[in-house]
């Protein structure tokens, strides 16, 4: 039972964060949401930096695990292109997906957060998985890149196409970036 009130927290500061920002939202509008006193949201969380720090380590733990199933292979195409495939997957997980709008949202606020700098550096590491050191740079960058297309794909096209239209064209690019 306790998980599930602390999932319900994270679900529900998220969804305020995305909505308000960061900064504009308290830990006071979080436990009226959700139905509970201050003292209670208290029990979980002591901060609104304790619930992004929660948030932030689920999504790091997921890259880790895909980085750590990257490096355990050969950097084949094929590698790269499951790779690609897992990493696509765990974007369209709703929770995944909402800390992502949320970072983009608050980038400001939270820019020299310590969770977010452990973040960026396993998604950097990530991207060096997708090639061998001596591969050319604009292998490299273009390899890189098709991570990143992932992301971008859903914010450029935002309006135009469904969720699934936009993954479907998002991976689309990303392959052909993949081996150029």
């Amino acid at each position: 039972m306790r998980e599930d009130t602390r999932t319900r927290i994270q679900e529900i500061a998220l969804r305020l964060f995305i909505e308000q920002g960061y900064e504009a939202t308290s830990l006071r509008e979080i436990a009226e949401e959700l139905g509970v006193t201050k003292a209670a949201l208290y029990y979980h969380f002591k901060t609104k930096d304790d619930i992004v720090t929660s948030l932030v380590d689920l999504r790091v733990a997921e890259m880790e695990e895909l980085l750590a199933w990257a490096k355990s292979r050969p950097k084949t195409p094929e590698m790269r292109r499951e790779l690609l495939e897992r990493y696509a997957e765990r974007l369209k997980q709703p929770r995944y997906l909402g800390v992502t709008r949320f970072l983009e949202r608050n980038q400001t606020a939270l820019r020299d957060h310590p969770k977010l700098r452990k973040m960026r550096e396993t998604m950097l590491a990530l991207t060096r998985e997708m090639s061998e050191p001596g591969d050319p740079p604009a292998e490299r960058l273009s390899r890189s890149l098709a991570l990143f297309t992932l992301h971008a794909a859903k914010r450029l096209m935002d309006g135009d196409l469904t969720e699934d239209e936009a993954g479907e064209a998002a991976m689309e690019v990303a392959t052909r970036l993949l081996e150029p």
